[in-house]
């Protein structure tokens, strides 16, 4: 699934972001970069979602 949400961050931002965080701030930012150029709004999705990974990665190993 994870592998989803970054082909879908790179080409649609905005969907990444919402399937991967929801209804929130990460998705109104993602919206709001996206709407101000593809590349900004590619970027941030991409980060976000790997972000997100990484913490959900960092709990299970404590």
């Amino acid at each position: 699934m994870n592998l989803l949400h970054l082909i879908l961050g790179i080409f649609v931002p905005p969907v990444g972001v919402f399937l991967a965080f929801g209804v929130g701030p990460t998705l109104f930012i993602s919206i709001g970069l996206t709407l101000l150029g593809w590349i900004p709004g590619s970027i941030h999705a991409v980060w976000a979602i790997v972000k997100q990974n990484e913490d959900l990665n960092d709990s299970a190993y404590k």
